[in-house]
């Protein structure tokens, strides 16, 4: 997969510093940032925390199944290159392990949008 550097918060100050490794502080107040967002419906935050966990950056571990988890939700909610990166992602998957990262993306969907009926 081309690797992308992930914009978890736009014109935040500290993204520089952070994607040299700089500032681990930071990058977890990015992470936790860009979770809220997500959990708030931006599909742009769901999609960076898939490149955060396809990637092992910015303070997130290498997780192909939270990866996937995070760029299925952003591929439901319109984003288009998410489906192109869940897709590459998923050649490295078996396919227990997509059918794990489809059952997270329903969990986080029923705790974070009530409103939003997951399959």
């Amino acid at each position: 997969m081309a690797q992308t550097w992930i914009k978890l918060v736009a014109g935040h100050e500290d993204t520089a510093q952070i994607e040299s490794g700089a500032d681990s502080a930071a990058t977890d107040t990015l992470v936790a940032a860009c979770l809220a967002a997500a959990a708030a419906g931006d599909n742009d935050a769901l999609f960076d925390l898939g490149v955060a966990y396809s990637t092992g950056s910015h303070g997130a571990p290498c997780d192909l199944i939270e990866a996937h988890k995070w760029f299925n939700l952003a591929a439901v909610g319109g984003h288009e290159e998410a489906a192109l990166c869940r897709a590459e992602v998923s050649d490295d998957m078996t396919a227990r392990e997509i059918a794990e990262a489809q059952r997270r993306a329903r969990e986080w969907l029923r705790s974070t949008r009530p409103d939003i009926r997951a399959a």
